[in-house]
């Protein structure tokens, strides 16, 4: 009966549909219904309410010495690699080895001839053994030399502005805390051996230039020119073989330098190349002869057109 039915229906559908048109098809297929995909929402978060944080203080960094206008910049307080970490390394740097060292405050710059000259004004200082510079007749005095660091002075002479600044010179340690900071660079700017841009070296300008030109030599902690332009006196005593037996804490050289009275110097000097340059290198010149007559050239030690200092200030 079923079948009768359908055929009948597809003879109706047949006659009345137009040509070319499947009944059969029409009758039997499922219609295919296209749904419109839906486009996603983008669910956005509620904002939180935002606050503005109270800062906090920072610590003071900068100093201004009232004797004689100098900066002075702050070395917190840490550990430092004191020691040869580079290939070019010498015996007396070794055995390289942790320091630690407590908080103080150090020069940014080499003293000047115009700071000098206010300590040899008010009769505390000397004057240099010389008044001229490598290249140069008239230095010391000569007002368009006013910025560039003091030369010709002896470790008795550095220790003796220091004191009348209120200030002393720096231990060979806190040299070097403040030129490497907390990591092992091998010169106070980084790695990048010393060039025109980053230090007075090499002897590519040929004499001393105005203290703090080279803002790219900078140190970790702003400290300026303790690379190139002058050698820096420092307090200790110079000994070989001092490391092997130098305390971890704040060290301050060796006890006395007896027969030896040699000096620390730090940093190298406008004629010198990268081995002179390096933080660890150590250098020396005679200091105070602790046996020499008062007032003798021997009594001061020796000075140089290539060494020069700078003071350091307890926190």
């Amino acid at each position: 009966m079923k079948r009768t039915v359908l055929f009948l229906l597809t003879l109706l559908l047949t006659a009345c549909a137009p040509q070319g048109f499947d009944a059969t098809e029409a009758v039997t297929s499922t219609p295919t219904i296209q749904m419109e995909t839906p486009t996603p929402m983008l669910l956005l978060p509620t904002p939180r309410p935002t606050f503005t944080p109270i800062p906090s203080p920072t610590p003071l960094t900068i100093r201004i010495s009232e004797t004689d206008g100098m900066t002075l910049l702050y070395i917190p307080s840490g550990s430092v690699y004191v020691g040869g970490l580079d290939v070019l390394l010498e015996n007396d740097e070794l055995p390289a080895h942790h320091v630690r060292l407590h908080a103080f405050w150090m020069d940014q710059v080499e003293i000047t001839n115009g700071m000098y000259g206010l300590c040899v004004t008010a009769g505390a200082c000397r004057p240099p053994s010389r008044l001229n510079s490598d290249n140069r007749g008239e230095y010391f005095g000569n007002p368009e030399f006013q910025d560039y660091p003091v030369i010709h002075v002896t470790w008795r002479d550095a220790e003796a502005y220091c004191a009348w600044a209120g200030r002393r010179l720096p231990t060979e340690a806190e040299w070097e805390r403040a030129a490497r900071g907390d990591d092992m660079r091998t010169f106070p700017w980084g790695d990048e051996p010393p060039n025109a841009y980053n230090s007075n070296s090499r002897n590519i300008v040929g004499d001393t230039t105005r203290v703090g030109t080279y803002a790219e030599g900078a140190g970790p902690f702003g400290i300026l020119d303790q690379a190139g332009n002058v050698w820096e006196w420092v307090a200790d005593y110079y000994d070989p073989f001092y490391y092997a037996e130098s305390p971890e804490e704040n060290p301050q050289g060796p006890a006395e330098g007896g027969l030896n009275h040699m000096r620390v110097i730090r940093g190298g000097s406008f004629q010198d190349d990268l081995l002179s340059l390096r933080i660890a290198n150590r250098g020396y010149e005679a200091g105070p002869n602790l046996f020499a007559v008062p007032g003798s050239a021997g009594f001061y030690g020796n000075s140089s057109v290539r060494i020069g200092f700078r003071c350091v200030q307890d926190d």
